[in-house]
Order: C-alpha cells, then structure tokens, then sequence
C-alpha cells in the first residue's frame, strides 16, 4: 500500500497538465502513487503519454471537479490522498515530503496542512500567506477545536492539505461538490485532528479572470450560502467538543466569514442590484451567525461591520468613498513632502558634489546600513593599520546607531552629512550597493565587497525566476554595478557568476573574502573566550545551525523540529540556532532546553564569525555560510529538505545535492541519524569536503584584506601583493577540541 496518492483531476486547462505530470514523472516515489481522473479527450490524450507509470482513468467532457476527484479516490490504495487540479503543479519532489510527513502521523489524524505558492499568468512562486501560520502549529498533532484560530485561516484549497482515505470515505457525501474552498473548511470542520507540515509541496496557479466564464449573481451569492452550511457541519459534526472550544470554532469561522465578504463586496465587480442583494444576505447572515459575545474589532473593520449587520448599504457605499478620499489626500500630502525633502536633499547632494574630491576620506556600509560588519569591516580594520590616514565612516540605520563599536564615526542616511560624505568621498566601499542617486565621480573608487559565495542565481540570472526578482528592476540593477570599480571574488566560481549576473566593466580582485581572514588568525584562546561568552561547555560538542531564507515562503519559518533533534542529541551537544523562529512572541517550545543550555539562540549574535571559530560543526541548507565556514575545514552537514522546490523557484549555480561539502539530509530523521552517528565527520564526509575546500575556497588564505588595502587604497601593483598561500600550506583556526 503506497503512502500517498496523488489523484490529479479536471481537464488539461490551458495546457497545464503537461508540466504537471512532467514535473511527477521526473521525481517518482515507492511510496506515491499518481492516479489522473482526465476530463476529455485533451487531459486522456496527455495522461496516456506518462502511462504505464500513473493510473489513468478516462473521463467524459463536463466531468465537474466534484465527480473526477470521486472518481479518482475510489481508485486509489494510497493511505493518504492529496487531491491536485489540473491546472496546478507540484513543487519537484513536494509528494516525497507529504508522504514522508504523513507517514509520521498517528492514525487518529484526519488532515495533514501544508505551504503553497501562487501562480497567475504573468508571475510564479509568489509566497502565500500560510508560512507563519504553519510554524506556529509546529508538527504536533491537534484537535481542531484547539488549533481553529490557525487551521481555519490557511488559505481554502483542497491542494494544500491531504486527507488521510478512511476519513475521506466516511466523509466523502459532504465533500464531494463543485465549491472547493467549501470542501476545504469542511474537510477541517469535520476532523477530530489536524497536522501541519511547514513546507511547500503545492503550486495553486490562479488563472486569468477573462479566461474563465463571466460571474453570474449566483456566483457571488453562493460565497453567503458557503457560510452557511459550515455554521451547520459546526453544530452538527461538533457538538461531542467541549462548549468552550465548540464556541471558539465558531467565532473563528464567523471572523473568517465577515471578513471574506467584506473583501469580496469591496473588490469584485457587481452590478449595483447585485450588490445590493449581496450586502443583505451576508448581513443577515452575520447577524444570523454573530457568537453570543462576540467582540467586534476596534477600528475601521468594527464600522463596516456595523453598517454590514444594518444593511446600510448607502451608508457602507458612503463610507468606503470617504476612506478613498481621505487615503488618497494622505498619500498626495506624504508625496509632497517627499518631494520638497528630496528637492532640498538633491539641491544639498548636487552642491556637494561641486565640491574637490576627499582623498583620505571612504564612505563604508554593509547590508543595507545594518552596521561594521562582513568584508567592509574586515576592509576598515586593515585599513586603519596599513593606512591610518584615510577616515573611515560609516553609513548606519538609526536603529543600528546604538550597536555600533565605540568611537566609530557614523552618519545616519538622508542627513546633510549623508549627503556630503557620499559626494566627496574617494572610497566608496559597500557589500551591497548604495542607492541609485548616488553620483560616480570620476576621482571615487568603488569597490563592490558582496557578501557570500552565490549558490542561488543573482543579478541579471534572476529574470528567469520571479519569486527570487520580485519585479527587481533590473535596468536600476545594472545602472549601480556600473558604478563598480572593483568587485572582490573568494573563488573563481564567483568571478565567473559575478561577470555573469552584473555584465559591467568592473574589475575582478580574486583576493579571497577579507571577512574570511579570522579563520587563519583565531588562536586557541580566542575561541575559548568566544565559547566561554555563548555560555559552551569546554567539553560539548558546538553545532551551528544558520539555514538561509526562502524567496517563496511568507516568511522566517522552522524547517526542523529542533527541540526533538536537541533531545536526539543528547546533553554534551549544544544547538547554536541562527534564525528567525520564535513568533509574535508566543511561547517556545524551545523554551525549557534554552534553558538548560542546550539550544543557544544566536539570530541577533555579531559577527558570525565568531559563531563559526566557536562551532565543531555547521548545519545549513542553502546558504552561504557553507563557503565561509568551510575554510575552517571542520564537518558541514546539509539539511536539503526541498531543494527541488528551492532550486526550482530561486534558481541555483551548481548542483549542491552532487557536490555537497559534507554528508547531506533529506528528511529530520535522516539528519538525526547523521548527527548521533560517526557519519557527519566520517571518511565520505572529509572526501566531500576536501574537494569542495579545493573548488571554494581558492583564495582565502588570511590575506585577502590586505591585499584589498594594498591594491585599491595604496594603489600597489598585483605583483607586490602578497601571493595566495595554497590550500595544502594552510593552516586554519585551530577546532574547539584543540583548543580546550
């Protein structure tokens, strides 16, 4: 019996089904079987090209979505069923992950929710809004009543949650109709437990709206009687739930349900007559429906409301033209402000630059005005040894200010000295870019520092992928690298990615990554002291997990269970987690081990460097810290839970999953079993690493800040550089083990 089973349904609607099972047939599972209920002769006719490997079954034009999804699931042997439209798609390798989900669940769990992203006709792998919810459900199980504020907000589509296939058959009359986000409430409505998994395994593509028939009045009505029948499923299907939680269901869906139809009454076109009748039924019904104690928002949303349950259509119509109004003033006053501020600052700017050029001044900033950081500070602090004559500042945030080292001359953006220093500097040196109206003076240098080794497609190589580009404006993109002088590269690999995703006239410094020098410099004692201030016992074992962002997700999410791993670990391992996973302050599960020093939270910790000398190990996905870290030549490990989908939708350089710098993770138990056995540092381990050392860290040899200072500050030649030490003749940072 296969785990999942895919049952694709509906006909090939705008040759969608094509890639679909494209994308299916090139990544198959043991444990997933793809059935294709194929409406008409196009779908059967693209179905049958994939067969003998999926189970195509033949259906008649007209089929509607309701009967093909029926038709499938009385096919499928799947323990599990994931119901997918034809004209959606499947992240590569998303139904490995939900079967390997699902077969974590208990059997009393009816619903399994994921992440999804959004398609239209012009945009893909667009973030839903799901992500944050889905952490905080973390990967326990719960009953619906108890998780109702979260569960009955992910996004209605029946392509982002699996139904476990007893529950579906016992359930199977009220689930099988046209209304898909009904079927999608209802199918929570009806569980007694609900899972989540907080990965995207679905691609829900929103098709044209002049593509599809013309909205009838019943169309918009039918979004009212939607409501009403779930209010019924809550009283007829929860009614063994504790009053308390029953009632919290309830409300939840009543929020859900006033908030839909305000949105729907304030964005889709309608007739006034329409939408006359449409603003009574869904007052009556909220009037109807409203929970005994229901407390109404505050703000605006509480007015609307009100005027919603009156059926003061008129009054609602007049309201909505004095918001309008009134947003449009406020934005034409903060637009004028804008442009008398920036006239003021632009007049201030361009007599500055009619000022002589500085030579002992350099204008420094790191991502984006965070603060002394990377490569830049790295650059500053050689600077002040080998050029003491040359003033560095820096360009910081205030928030960031406070943060900064003592004495650190600074100034903050959009200030008269902003604008001076920036026009008269000669050194110009950022590890991203300064902003668009900054002036190239022919005197200045600017010297382009980067911040990582690019695995992920950058520049221009974004195009391809838009939920990397984010309508990047590209002509801006290569109007600032134009600006570039110098570009500094750690390997050859980066000098050919950066002349590729930047095509400008910069030249190339092959020096090494200047913020890399500390891994030859560190002594013995300076990692004791920095694993003494992160609170490591001298005798455990440091690993430091720092996991990069998704481009396609909503936002900062977990993509391990870290408390299970820290218990899997044991004691004598410490879990140095630099990331973004404790939400809107609600509590941690991992609140009790970060007591007990076992989980260090290190998100806001400066410098990474640091981290890195205090770490035996380094556990990431994605992200560049692998190229830094792996200077150190100490054990990488790669969580890759869905590099398909992020090399899919963010676009990559190089296959990872074939030239990994350590052992490489699939799923947590895969990592789990890496991490308490001798395979993270075992002899394939050391292999791997050692070549991807060779590819990567070719020009790191401590040196490279002074290279940098030498040749762009003093203007020496390349041949009075110091030459790259090779990789055989290195010697790194000693380990935390040497070092005790």
């Amino acid at each position: 019996m296969p785990e999942l089973s895919v049952i694709v349904h509906g006909p090939n609607t705008q040759d969608r089904l094509t890639g679909l099972l494209a994308s299916l047939a090139a990544h198959p599972h043991p444990d997933v079987e793809v059935i294709v209920a194929a409406v008409g002769a196009w779908a059967q006719e693209t179905a049958r090209a994939y067969a003998p490997e999926i189970l195509v079954l033949p259906l008649p034009d007209g089929t509607d979505d309701a009967a093909a999804r029926s038709a499938g699931a009385a096919r499928a042997s799947g323990r599990w069923l994931h119901f997918v439209h034809a004209k959606d798609g499947l992240p590569a390798g998303a139904p490995r992950m939900v079967a390997e989900r699902a077969a974590e669940l208990p059997d009393d769990v009816d619903v399994l929710l994921f992440d999804h992203v959004r398609s239209t006709w012009d945009t893909s792998g667009l973030p839903a809004e799901d992500g944050p919810l889905l952490a905080r459900a973390g990967r326990a199980a719960h009953l619906l009543d108890d998780i109702a504020r979260t569960a009955l907000r992910i996004t209605p589509l029946l392509g982002n949650r699996a139904l476990r296939t007893p529950f579906w058959q016992a359930h199977e009359r009220r689930l099988t109709t046209p209304d898909e986000p009904f079927a999608a409430y209802a199918a929570l409505l009806l569980a007694d437990r609900v899972a989540a998994l907080n990965q995207v395994a679905y691609e829900h593509h929103e098709l044209r709206p002049e593509s599809l028939p013309p909205v009838t009045p019943e169309d918009n009505y039918t979004l009212v009687d939607r409501y009403e029948t779930l209010f019924t499923l809550i009283t007829e299907n929860r009614g063994t739930a504790p009053p308390a939680l029953r009632h919290a269901t309830h409300s939840v869906l009543y929020d859900v349900m006033v908030q839909d139809c305000l949105r729907t009454f304030a964005r889709a076109p309608m007739p006034d007559p329409v939408a006359r009748e449409f603003f009574r039924r869904a007052g009556a019904a909220a009037v109807r429906h409203r929970p005994p104690e229901h407390r109404p928002p505050t703000d605006a949303e509480a007015i609307r409301q009100a005027l919603l349950e009156e059926n003061a259509y008129t009054r609602y119509r007049a309201f909505q033209a004095v918001n309008r109004a009134r947003r449009a003033t406020k934005s034409a006053v903060r637009t004028r402000g804008r442009r008398i501020t920036a006239a003021l600052g632009d007049h201030h700017y361009r007599k500055a630059l009619s000022r002589p050029v500085d030579p002992d001044l350099a204008v420094f900033a790191a991502y984006w005005n965070r603060g002394v950081a990377c490569n830049p500070a790295a650059i500053a602090a050689k600077l002040t040894e080998l050029a003491p004559q040359i003033h560095p500042v820096w360009v910081v945030t205030p928030d960031n200010a406070p943060l900064l080292p003592p004495h650190t001359d600074h100034v903050l953006p959009g200030t008269r000295r902003y604008r001076e220093v920036l026009a008269t500097a000669k050194y110009l040196v950022n590890n991203v870019n300064f902003p668009n109206a900054v002036v190239k003076r022919p005197e200045a240098v600017h010297l382009q520092t980067h911040h990582g080794t690019p695995l992920k497609r950058m520049g221009v190589d974004q195009m391809e992928f838009p939920a990397a580009a984010k309508s990047l404006d590209f002509q801006a993109l290569l109007a600032r690298a134009d600006k570039w002088d110098y570009s500094i590269s750690a390997n050859s690999h980066s000098t050919r990615m950066w002349e590729r995703a930047y095509p400008s006239r910069f030249v190339s410094l092959d020096y090494g990554y200047p913020r890399n020098d500390v891994y030859y410099s560190a002594t013995a004692a300076d990692i004791r002291a920095i694993r003494d201030r992160l609170g490591i016992p001298p005798t455990h074992r440091a690993i430091l997990y720092a996991p990069t962002h998704r481009d396609y997700e909503a936002g900062w999410t977990p993509r391990l269970d870290l408390a299970t791993l820290a218990e899997h670990l044991g004691e004598d391992t410490v879990l140095l987690v630099r990331g973004h996973y404790f939400y809107d302050g609600t509590p941690s599960p991992l609140t009790a081990l970060r007591r007990t020093g076992r989980i260090i939270d290190v998100s806001s910790y400066d410098p990474v460097e640091d981290l890195a000398l205090a770490a035996d190990a380094l556990l990431t996905d994605y992200s560049s810290i692998m190229f830094d870290y792996a200077n150190l030549d100490r054990p990488i490990v790669i969580h890759a839970d869905d590099w398909e989908t992020y090399r899919t939708t963010r676009g990559v350089y190089f296959d990872l999953m074939s030239e990994p710098p350590g052992q490489v993770a699939r799923t947590q138990r895969e990592l789990t079993e890496i991490l308490t056995t001798e395979a993270w540092h075992d002899e394939g381990a050391t292999k791997a690493r050692a070549a991807f050392r060779r590819r990567f860290c070719e020009y790191d040899d401590g040196r490279a800040a002074e290279r940098v200072v030498r040749r762009v500050f003093l203007g020496e030649g390349e041949d009075a550089l110091p030459p790259v030490i090779p990789l055989e003749e290195r010697t790194p940072a000693p380990s935390p083990r040497e070092a005790v």
